[in-house]
């Protein structure tokens, strides 16, 4: 099996049961439903779809301060063409009223840059913009304004609706685009009170690169959202930038997801030039846990070849990734554990690791050194399970251990039963124990599978 995870946005060319089931046989290990497409009813047919094909995680991904366009009609647009954009439902309008920041010669640019225009005059609430280059417009196309830092509030009517809806459908993760600072997660936060899942950061602008490390406190997963980040940024600045916060979250032991075309040509084609083959597999090595597709599953011609496509150029990879975490002072217990299994698993023949843990924190915290063995997570709490079905290289099981009286001993039963362990491996053990602590596993045995099963007999 893969250690790399893969996240499939779900759509049109993905939402029958069939096609679900081929995707998740094909390597898919997780669910995103792109609010800004759709409305609660197709939202709802998704998520139960996902639910009676695997369990897997769910992502609502909300549009937060995120610019879009709302179009009544598709049009082609060619170079020179001079559009009206309102901010309040005309013909062509954005989502949020950022009128008053705008000046002329301001660019802005459509569907990750590939329309660019520049505002020409603005008057009576109308931006008049002069087209730079042919293309189609479409609804829902995402909108970006480079160097400019607009008073966009962080989350809509729309996406105060999506929340309540994400806690009712008890969905394990809402993701919130463009995120700008911890603030707006803290925003996020008091308006999802109740919600039990976890959230997700999506960087993909300058604000959130340059406030990642507050933001990176206040989740539990980060996305490196690079399509946009490569309209507000400079293109060439984009890999050096992912590389630096997908190495701050292996570092702290954050689950951390690369995004946006990353198998974009298979929309269209059956295979993905070398190029992007190239990326996916770069983004492994910089130390990713899991990669998304995006429009390729969610409405591109070839779904199931895609997320097959990207297990392969996962599979090849992962043999070659390595650690990349620095030794710095003492966190806690599980930190100072997960250290030691590192090093363990460098001159002993460790088969396998098997965690025992209540919030997934001990297994990401070893997950983050890329070791060889896989990780087997056992957890008595199913959303912990499928949260951590995003995590590299680790295997969740839920299993409650919590009223054993020995939990090695009966775990490793269990999971021999599951043909998840076998008795000719070696494998390392680690648990909390005599503790009510969180983030204090300070448990470590290394058995034989088959001399430990000896005692269960007796």
């Amino acid at each position: 099996m893969k250690k790399t995870k893969v996240i499939c946005t779900i759509g049109p060319a993905s939402l029958q049961p069939e096609t679900l089931k081929q995707m998740y046989e094909a390597g898919m290990n997780g669910a995103r439903i792109n609010t800004a497409y759709g409305n609660l009813d197709q939202y709802k047919r998704i998520v139960n779809n996902v639910r009676e094909t695997a369990a897997i995680p769910i992502i609502i991904d909300i549009k937060g301060p995120e610019i879009r366009l709302h179009v009544k009609r598709e049009r082609r647009v060619r170079k020179g063409d001079v559009l009206e954009v309102g901010f309040d439902q005309e013909e062509i309008s954005f989502n949020h009223n950022f009128y008053a920041k705008m000046r002329v010669a301001d660019s802005v640019l459509i569907d990750n840059g590939k329309i660019r225009a520049e505002v020409v005059e603005k008057n009576d609430g109308v931006l008049r913009l002069s087209v730079m280059n042919d293309g189609e417009i479409s609804d829902g196309k995402g909108v970006n304004i480079p160097k400019k830092q607009l008073s966009v509030p962080t989350l809509s009517e729309k996406d105060l609706e999506i929340i309540e809806f994400a806690k009712k459908q008890d969905v394990e993760y809402i993701a919130l685009s463009f995120t700008r600072s911890a603030q707006d997660v803290d925003i996020l936060k008091s308006n999802a009170q109740g919600f039990e899942g976890a959230l997700i950061a999506k960087i993909e602008n300058s604000e959130g690169v340059e406030n990642f490390e507050g933001i990176l406190g206040s989740v539990e997963c980060i996305m490196v959202a690079r399509g946009d980040l490569g309209v507000e940024i400079s293109p060439e600045k984009v890999p050096l930038v992912q590389k630096s916060l997908i190495r701050a979250c292996n570092q702290k032991g954050t689950t951390v997801v690369t995004a946006t075309e990353m198998l974009e040509s298979m929309m269209r084609c059956s295979a993905p030039t070398r190029a992007e083959v190239s990326d996916v597999a770069n983004s492994i090595l910089d130390g990713t846990d899991a990669m998304m597709l995006s429009g390729e599953t969610s409405i591109g011609s070839y779904p199931v070849d895609s997320v097959a496509m990207m297990s392969r150029i996962a599979k090849e990879t992962e043999v070659a990734v390595r650690s990349q975490i620095e030794e710095r002072e003492f966190t806690n217990i599980s930190d100072a554990v997960s250290k030691s299994i590192e090093r363990t698993c460098q001159t002993a023949p460790i088969d396998k690791i098997v965690t025992l843990t209540r919030s997934g924190y001990t297994a990401k915290m070893i997950a983050r050194f890329k070791v060889a063995p896989p990780i087997i997570a056992v957890t008595p709490e199913q959303r912990v399970r499928k949260q951590l079905e995003l995590t590299f290289g680790v295997y969740p099981v839920h299993l409650d251990y919590r009223l054993e009286e020995d939990r090695i001993l009966t775990i490793g039963e269990k999971l021999r039963s599951m043909g998840l362990i076998h008795d000719e491996d070696i494998v390392l053990f680690t648990a909390a124990s005599r503790t009510n602590k969180k983030h204090a596993s300070n448990l470590v045995e290394i058995h034989n599978v088959g001399e430990l099963m000896s005692f269960m007999e007796k």
